[in-house]
């Protein structure tokens, strides 16, 4: 379900798609995926509100998407060989997630 969340960082309401929820000392705090603009935030779960339903009909600007057959590489090193190779990985490493940013910019 489509909420609509306060987004500190563009200073407005948005519409999103929450992911997970955390229980912290001072409330709630909600993951949430911004359908219009491509972006996760974390918001307090006072910023939350139901979306009326007329909007809730707009198709998103944004879908999340994966890169199809493209899996994350790392570079695993052998200190007692003193050797380097490319090998797969679990997740994409942060270097490689800022790089393919600067690619699609």
């Amino acid at each position: 379900q489509v909420y609509v969340v306060f987004s500190e960082e563009l200073k407005c309401w948005c519409r999103a798609l929450v992911e997970s929820v955390w229980c912290q000392v001072e409330g709630y705090q909600l993951s949430c995926f911004l359908v219009d603009y491509a972006k996760y935030c974390f918001v307090p779960s006072e910023s939350i509100r139901v979306l009326p339903g007329a909007f809730a009909k707009i198709p998103h600007r944004a879908k999340k998407c994966r890169l199809h057959c493209t899996k994350p590489l790392t570079l695993h090193i052998d200190y007692c060989e003193n050797t380097a190779k490319i090998g797969p990985a679990k997740r994409w490493d942060t270097a490689a997630i800022q790089h393919f940013r600067k690619l699609l910019e």
